[in-house]
């Protein structure tokens, strides 16, 4: 592709090393990008509340995409710009759904919410769900509760299972009447409104921006990536990566722990 014109990166497994850091390397290449004027986005299966440390160690500002693409995220002004949600009636059906199948499953929901007073409204779990990245932000809630209100991600957890095992069931169950995905094999699914992707989030900050998908470059290394490296004129897929991943991809670069999306970027930056 020519230069691209806005760069568009997943966040874990792709932008920070394994040690969750932004390397001296990518960093140099980040600000290069910018100071060429092409905007440097992130996009995550994050919430809004855990991207400005991202933000802050890759030394960016303006928008993000979260939460998979339900949410579009101001990270100067700390401020939701769109969301797209799952009502409760939807999220109880697809909960009750996938139960009868697979009993054990454990709820919770994220919602789009930002702001230095959070509390305990962005984030609730039922009893018994047990986060693969810790369970600190430990907000436990009746499931009539955690399904209670709109949320931007529905995430399904079975500690039984792998997370592909589980999307195959959600997906032939429940068909398009949501987006299923996920950014780990741990047992867990990710949840969305009908059509909503990494991919839907990022044409919509394109569309912001005024740079046309040509011109968009996107990294990425799990499924909850394949629709954004589609979409995009040019999609990177890292080493370590999901194989799904590097079948969708234009291109597979090194591993998040070499500087793979440095490596790519520097041919024109």
């Amino acid at each position: 592709m020519d230069n691209p014109r806005l760069v568009a990166s997943d966040v874990d497994g792709t932008l920070l090393d394994p040690m969750d850091r932004v390397s001296p390397r990518t960093l140099d290449t980040i600000t290069r990008v910018r100071a060429a004027g092409a905007p440097f986005v992130l996009v995550s299966g994050r919430p809004p509340r855990w991207i400005p440390p991202v933000a802050a160690l890759a030394g960016l500002e303006g928008y993000a995409v979260c939460a998979n693409g339900a949410i579009v995220y101001d990270i100067t002004s700390d401020e939701v710009l769109s969301a797209h949600s799952l009502d409760p009636i939807l999220l109880h059906d697809v909960t009750h759904t996938l139960e009868t199948v697979l009993p054990g499953i454990r709820v919770a929901t994220e919602r789009a919410e930002v702001g230095a007073d959070l509390g305990v409204t962005a984030f609730a779990s039922e009893p018994g769900y047990s986060n693969p990245w810790g369970d600190a932000e430990n907000n436990v809630r009746p499931r009539a509760e955690v399904l209670g209100h709109p949320a931007s991600k529905l995430l399904i957890r079975h500690q039984g299972m792998t997370s592909h095992e589980i999307a195959l069931a959600a997906t032939e169950l429940l068909g398009d009447a949501v987006d299923v995905t996920y950014s780990t094999d741990r047992g867990l699914i990710e949840v969305s409104a009908p059509g909503v992707t990494k991919a839907t989030g990022l044409a919509e900050v394109a569309g912001l921006l005024g740079v046309p998908q040509t011109a968009v470059i996107a990294f990425g290394d799990m499924p909850n990536d394949i629709e954004m490296l589609r979409w995009a004129g040019h999609g990177v897929a890292m080493a370590n990566a999901h194989p799904a991943v590097k079948a969708a991809a234009d291109e597979v670069t090194a591993k998040n722990s070499e500087d793979g999306v440095a490596r790519v970027l520097e041919r024109w930056f």
